[in-house]
Parts: C-alpha cells; sequence; structure tokens
C-alpha cells in the first residue's frame, strides 16, 4: 500500500466513501488486487447531442443505463446517477489524469501516469492494477494549429489559427474568436462600411431631395442606404463585444 498513490484514494462523488452498490462485484474483498484499465470508449463523456430526449439534455449511466438528467451540469465532470447512485464522466479529465471504475463501480481519477490505485470504499478498498493506456498513432498536424480554451465552458479544443473565421467550440458549440485580434480586424471593417454606407444615404439625401420630392421611388434609395448602414453597424458591434477564447499553446 506504500507506493499507492495517495491522491487516488479520494472518489469523485463525497458519498462514495464506506458504500458500495448492491449490483457490484464482491469477488476478491478489501484489500484484494485486481487488473484494471483506463476507462475506454464505451465509457467516455457521451455527447450530449446524441442523448437530447425532447428539450431536455440527458447521459445514459455506464452502470445501470439509466437517464441522467445533465441540465444545469454541463460544467461538472461527473453527474450522480440517481437510481444506482454511481458517477458517469460528462465531460473529458483533466488534463494530466485519467478515469478509472473499480469493480465495485466507484469512479475514481488518478494521474496519467497511476500504475496502482486504491479504491476508497471501506468495504472494498481493492489495490486497482492500471493496465497501461493505448498507444494512439500520432495525428498529423496542420501549420498554425493551437490549443485554444473556449472562453465559454472552459474547455480545450485544437483550432488552426491560421483560418481567417471564428471558432465553434466542439464541446459547448458556442461561437467565439481566437484571439482578440480577429474580432477586432472585424469589428474595425465593419464599422468603417457602416459610415461608409450611413454618408453616402446622408449625402443622397441632401443633394437630391427636391428632386424626390417629385419621384417617389427616389425614398426606396435612401432607405437601401442608411438599412445596409445600420446592420453594418450592427455586425460590428457583435465583433466588438464578441468574447475571445484563449490561446494556449502551439500544437
Amino acid at each position: 500500500m506504500g507506493d499507492v498513490e495517495n491522491e487516488e484514494r479520494q472518489p469523485l462523488l463525497q458519498n462514495d466513501l464506506g458504500r458500495t452498490n448492491g449490483n457490484a462485484p464482491q469477488a476478491g474483498g478489501p484489500g484484494s488486487q485486481v487488473l484494471g484499465g483506463v476507462i475506454g470508449p464505451e465509457d467516455l463523456p457521451p455527447s450530449y447531442q446524441q442523448s437530447l430526449q425532447g428539450s431536455t439534455p440527458q447521459v445514459s449511466c455506464r452502470v445501470c443505463q439509466s437517464p441522467i438528467d445533465v441540465s444545469g451540469k454541463r460544467d461538472q465532470h461527473v453527474v450522480k446517477c440517481t437510481s444506482c447512485s454511481e458517477a458517469t464522466p460528462i465531460r473529458n479529465p483533466p488534463a494530466g489524469k485519467k478515469y478509472v471504475r473499480c469493480p465495485c463501480n466507484c469512479l475514481l481519477i488518478c494521474k496519467s501516469s497511476s500504475q496502482r490505485i486504491a479504491c476508497p470504499r471501506a468495504n472494498c478498498k481493492r489495490i486497482i492494477n492500471l493496465s497501461p493506456s493505448p498507444v494512439t498513432p500520432p495525428i498529423p498536424i496542420s501549420p498554425g494549429m493551437c490549443k485554444v480554451t473556449c472562453v465559454h465552458c472552459r474547455d480545450t479544443f485544437l483550432f488552426n489559427a491560421l483560418k481567417n473565421a471564428l471558432a465553434r467550440c466542439p464541446h459547448c458549440r458556442k461561437v467565439s474568436s481566437v484571439g482578440p485580434q480577429f474580432a477586432r480586424s472585424r469589428g474595425k471593417l465593419f464599422l468603417i462600411l457602416a459610415i461608409i454606407f450611413i454618408a453616402i444615404g446622408v449625402g443622397v439625401t441632401v443633394g437630391t431631395y427636391q428632386y424626390a420630392a417629385a419621384h417617389g421611388g427616389t425614398y426606396f434609395i435612401y432607405a437601401g442606404a442608411f438599412i445596409a448602414g445600420l446592420l453594418l453597424l450592427t455586425r460590428s458591434i457583435y465583433y466588438y463585444t464578441m468574447k475571445v477564447s484563449i490561446i494556449e499553446e502551439p500544437v
């Protein structure tokens, strides 16, 4: 027990200590050692978009398969099932961490480098020997690719900074500017265009108001210039007030 990671002895849910699920396997008993592995693709955080039931976002419990309402819980890493009281991950683990599920169904989080951890439940106390994490082939990286922290949900994702476009977070689906430069330049561009169209509208109105009194159709030109100017001004305000996601590091 001396070489077991101390920080891996805490469950993800506060009331996990001293409790085990009634359906959990009891083989081995307290202090026994079992071979465990990092949670695989079948137990990774489920997609909200694939789990919508009507208008309520839900995920399936990874222990009893009961639906779990995740409304208002998207900032959490795990949620508790109301049927079996076990934890299910709904977000990727923090950087440098990984999820591990004990045979008693207790969901644990530990360092990515951990090889042995202890279950904290009083009537389990198993020592879990972790199998090595599968080696994934390197992903080809495009020039300009960088790691970005979303300003809305604080999750990280990859984005090509060379793209002249806004970034949509794959986790929360919200749009933001990667770095302030893009939003500022777009806001300035639309502001200049708005000023030009409004100036044209004012100039044409002042210069042709006598002609417009005899030709009513001229008013449509005035209206078009002012409407275009207002739309461009609205777009400029949109970019100037847009939230900015932070570039963490180039990949």
